[in-house]
Order: C-alpha cells, then structure tokens, then sequence
C-alpha cells in the first residue's frame, strides 16, 4: 500500500523548535506527490545571542538533532531534509560526514544536509571557483562556514555574518536587508554568491537576484530541498526558486 499524498516521496524534515522558515518554504517548493513532515528540535530561543554564545547555542541544538531524528521516523519517512544549517558546516568537510553518518545510522535512512547540498548545487551550475556568502550567524560560525567551503575546493571572497541577536530574530530579516547585504557581496571576483542560514527566507528573493545580477545566487532551503528531490530521482523543475530547480 502507498501513502495517498505521499506516494512519491515522504520527507523527514529535522529543525529546530524555534525555526519558523523552513516548513513553509519546504513546502512552497514540495512536487505533487511529495510530503514534508517537520520534527522539531528542541531549542530555547535565547535573547542576547553573541559571538560567544552562538557556537555553544548551535551545538546544543546540534546534540539534540537525534532525538528529533527518533521521532519523525515513527512515521516512517523514506528520507530525511536537514532544516538546520549552522551544524553542518561545523569542523570542515570531516565534520559534515561525520554529522551525516550518525543520523544516517540513527534513522536507517539518507538524508540532505545544508552544507553538501550547497557544494554540489555550485558544482551544477559548472565553472564557480570563487564565492562569497552571508548568514545570519556570528562571526565565530561564519568562520565554520569558510572553512567548510575553502576545504570543499572554492575560494571565499567574502562573508557577512549579520548576527541576529536571537534565534527567532533570523526570521525577521527583511527584503531590503537582503538587498543590500547581496549588493556588498557581489563583484566581478565573485562567481556565485550564498545564503545560510535556514531560518532566513530567500527562496524567492535569491531566484529574483540571481536575474538581475546574471550569476548564481543561491539561498541553503533551496539548495537542500533541490538535493532531497534529485537524491530521491525527482527531476520535476519547479518554477519560481531560481535556476537550481528549474535546470538542474
């Protein structure tokens, strides 16, 4: 017997308590026969993020990212989406694998994490050796950031942490915010410029500077959810997102 909405595809999405972006946008960009079915972990929304509390704030999200594994798989999803970003940058490409791994083992199941999927999206636009990226972090985790990125063979020409100062607050980033923060980052040394950050919402927005900046601008949600379809063999271009969907 099939699931009868899920008979494509039944997601496990995994993300914190306090995030607020990745399910709608999940599901703006779900294909007909696909479901999303979020399990959210365990987060207290601090005030007065910092520099120094941002690192121990996502490791302790990233510590009880199994137990909302443990709980969505009751539904027996096929595949888990990762709607947390911070974590999977942490300790370079090693710490990615080694992320992956323990919840692949937890589940018994695959799963997209935000910093692989952004490295192969860039490698499916071809020929981007040079980028630049923002977040909503701090600088301790940009650095994280970077580092993944460097390891994973691109050149990072700048970043801009625009440290929000509380988790819910990511959310709150407006359009022009974005606007301004994509214009500092852009140049003619730059081939493609990035987003993290899940609960930051640029989907649409990123889709409508990749037009009008003529070169890849790439927002994690769409990267991650695009690698969860791809992986799973859903080829559908969804419209709407930017050319990661629609081409590739």
């Amino acid at each position: 017997m099939t699931d009868q909405l899920g008979w494509r595809m039944k997601f496990g999405v995994i993300g914190p308590s306090t995030n607020t972006v990745v399910q709608p946008d999940f599901d703006d960009m779900r294909p007909r026969g696909v479901t999303n079915h979020y399990s959210r972990i365990y987060t207290p929304n601090a005030k007065a993020v910092s520099n120094e509390t941002f690192m121990a704030g996502a490791r302790v999200i990233g510590a009880n990212t199994l137990d909302a594994v443990r709980s969505v798989m009751t539904c027996e999803p096929h595949y888990l989406v990762m709607g947390m970003s911070a974590v999977t940058f942490f300790d370079g490409v090693a710490g990615a694998d080694e992320f992956q791994r323990s919840v692949e083992e937890t589940a018994g199941v695959g799963i997209s994490i935000g910093s692989h999927a952004t490295s192969a999206a860039l490698r499916a636009y071809g020929g981007i050796k040079r980028i630049s990226f923002f977040s909503p972090y701090f600088p301790s985790a940009n650095a994280e950031v970077r580092r993944y990125f460097t390891e994973s063979g691109f050149e990072v020409v700048r970043d801009i942490p625009l440290q929000c100062p509380s988790w819910t607050a990511i959310a709150e980033v407006d359009a022009a915010t974005a606007r301004e923060t994509i214009m500092a980052l852009d140049g003619d040394d730059v081939d493609a410029i990035v987003q993290v950050g899940t609960n930051l919402s640029l989907i649409r927005f990123a889709a409508a500077a990749e037009a009008w900046l003529g070169k890849p601008v790439i927002a994690i949600n769409t990267a991650t959810y695009w690698h969860a379809l791809r992986r799973n063999g859903i080829h559908d271009k969804i419209a709407g997102f930017g050319r990661l969907l629609e081409e590739f």
